[in-house]
């Protein structure tokens, strides 16, 4: 694999982070692998979406939460700053961490592809690639695009060993840490 030259610094991210902040609420910026990528906000139906997967998990695993929007260093040495649709976690696994918190709680990371142009490299490829180098144990892509569900688990070597793929309407069976089983009906209501 060729090295990716970064177009920044992380401290150079994480300052331009912190100026658009300030100065717009839309934008949710992201840093993987060296590239600055800009992430569109949740739509209804992503937000849908991400309120049953909630409840699901409160109603299995209740000592976790699904936290929205909390950003991660991500990555093999955890240079890349990543803002999860979801990061499934112990309740108090974030207090008082900063913008961008250790994932080593982390069981669980979930994305929702928008309907934007970067989705397939940043949903796709990019984040599964470093949530897999960062060691999180399950990683779950609700593809509003292609109707599935796409569990990615057992991380090794930077890459997930183990991919399933599902229709939305079947039911999926999150392995371990997890260990819930959710029936993927509802999903075909959130879609285009």
């Amino acid at each position: 694999m060729t090295a990716v030259r970064p177009q920044m610094l992380v401290t150079q991210f994480e300052e331009l982070v912190r100026h658009a902040a300030r100065t717009a609420e839309a934008v949710r910026l992201e840093f993987l692998h060296g590239r600055l990528s800009a992430k569109a906000p949740l739509d209804g139906n992503a937000a849908c979406t991400l309120q049953w997967l909630t409840r699901a998990c409160v109603r299995e695993r209740p000592e976790l939460s699904l936290n929205s929007g909390q950003g991660l260093a991500v990555g093999a040495r955890r240079e890349g700053r990543a803002r999860p649709d979801g990061s499934l976690a112990p309740s108090e696994a974030f207090a008082g961490q900063g913008e961008w918190a250790d994932p080593a709680p982390v069981l669980m990371v979930v994305e929702v592809t928008s309907y934007d142009s970067d989705t397939d490299r940043r949903d796709r490829v990019d984040k599964p690639r470093a949530y897999a180098e960062t060691g999180i144990p399950v990683s779950l892509l609700i593809d509003r695009d292609t109707c599935e569900v796409k569990v990615h688990s057992r991380p090794d070597d930077g890459r997930y060993e183990t991919v399933q793929t599902l229709p939305f309407g079947k039911e999926v069976t999150l392995p371990d840490p997890i260990g819930i089983t959710l029936d993927t009906e509802p999903l075909k209501n959130w879609v285009r």
